[in-house]
């Protein structure tokens, strides 16, 4: 992360953070892609306008475009657009001069940015002396951005680093004809990992993933399957029957019945780095409809020792991971049509996904729930998208620098 942004990330703001917290102060120390000869219009401004009309549910480069036109002359004040010196007018950007911005914008600067406004505004007072800070759990996922693929080119994958509870802390795109591996890393390089749990799926149970992890300050959830067959075996072959109990979860919902399981076992003689534990998670499943059972089992490893964390903070981890599916895959694909988008042209369609990323955080930081319905409040009112990204507070009080 550049040393601008992470001092933002970690200044000290009082309560309440959306008015502390300015995402035109992160945005404003982007590099400009543009040529110094003929910018009308500043960097900071089209950016945060372009946020904020995402943020009211704008899907599409014409929807932002569209957004921006409407919008009322102190809307585009407090976005950062300077009004004319003759007229006292704020003259309105063109939607191709937007389109061109986006398009052109380095992905991962982007993402930085925006992963260190959503820590600095949702970061946690601070603990009391002597008191261990509560452990926070992220996820890392990939997703392909199908509507991206064209003749020639394979569609666009990006690799995600998301809170448990809905904020995208970093993301980066997978370079072409590689795969996650190789990006894990440094997507994580821009994130303070300091007591964080990593959890991921069976692609990331690696050696080396783990020792970074472990020299980060990081722990980790590791799923181990039989892509790994030696520690696969060697977990799988635990007297797991002899094995008290950790954990039992009884659930009913979506027309199902669901009860899990969890075991631990100290267990320091894996062949993985720093490892301390190993666990064995067991699910029966019934389908209310049909009756279908099915049973599942799972194993894991952990670097957390024995009562660094209870059976519940584990399970909860577990089933949290998948939450990156539900809370973002899932919300992209469903509310803002990412998988029906043709957008194409050089960075656009990674550009649109970090935007999408920033209005779902900003909203589930907010206690919304319902992304669907928090796009269509946001839309009612043109302070409202402003007063999320810190832009203006009170009705008519606009966040001028």
């Amino acid at each position: 992360m550049p040393e601008a942004l992470e001092h933002l990330a970690q200044a000290d703001a009082p309560a309440p953070v959306a008015d502390a917290v300015r995402l035109r102060d992160f945005f404003g120390l982007l590099p400009d892609p543009r040529d110094r000869r003929g910018c009308r219009y500043p960097l900071g401004a089209l950016l945060c306008a372009s946020a904020a009309s995402v943020l009211a549910g704008a899907r599409s480069l014409t929807a932002i475009g569209e957004w921006i036109t409407d919008a009322p002359q102190w809307v585009l004040r407090a976005c950062g657009f300077a009004a004319d010196p003759l007229t006292g007018a704020v003259p309105v950007p063109h939607p191709a001069t937007v389109r061109r911005l986006l398009a052109r914008l380095d992905g991962d600067v982007l993402d930085e940015a925006i992963g260190a406004f959503l820590a600095a505004r949702a970061r946690q007072p601070e603990h009391a002396v002597g008191k261990r800070p509560a452990l926070r759990a992220i996820a890392v996922d990939g997703k392909t951005l199908r509507g991206s693929r064209h003749a020639g080119r394979a569609a666009v994958a990006l690799l995600a680093a998301m809170e448990h509870t809905g904020a995208v802390l970093a993301q980066r795109q997978i370079a072409d004809k590689s795969n996650e591996i190789p990006a894990f890393a440094p997507l994580l390089n821009t994130v303070d990992l300091t007591g964080l749990v990593v959890t991921a799926d069976a692609l990331h149970t690696q050696h080396g993933h783990a020792t970074y992890l472990r020299e980060r300050g990081a722990h980790y959830l590791a799923i181990v399957k039989k892509n790994h067959p030696a520690l696969y075996a060697r977990v799988r072959q635990l007297p797991w029957r002899d094995i008290a109990l950790d954990h039992y979860q009884r659930t009913r919902a979506h027309h199902r019945m669901e009860i899990r399981r969890l075991k631990t076992a100290a267990f320091t003689h894996l062949d993985y780095p720093d490892v301390a534990q190993a666990l064995q998670v067991v699910r029966w499943r019934r389908e209310s409809g049909t009756g279908k059972l099915t049973i599942a089992r799972v194993y894991l490893m952990t670097s957390l020792k024995p009562g660094e964390a209870t059976g519940e903070q584990l399970v909860a981890w577990i089933r949290g991971h998948w939450s990156i599916e539900n809370l973002l895959h899932h919300v992209r694909d469903r509310t803002f049509r990412e998988d029906d988008s043709k957008v194409r042209t050089a960075h656009l369609p990674r550009t649109m996904a970090s935007l999408r990323n920033l209005a779902l955080g900003g909203h589930r930081q907010d206690g919304r729930t319902n992304i669907a319905a928090a796009l269509r409040h946001t839309a009612r009112d043109y302070e409202r998208p402003l007063t999320a990204l810190g832009l203006a507070g009170r009705k008519g009080s606009i966040g001028f620098a």
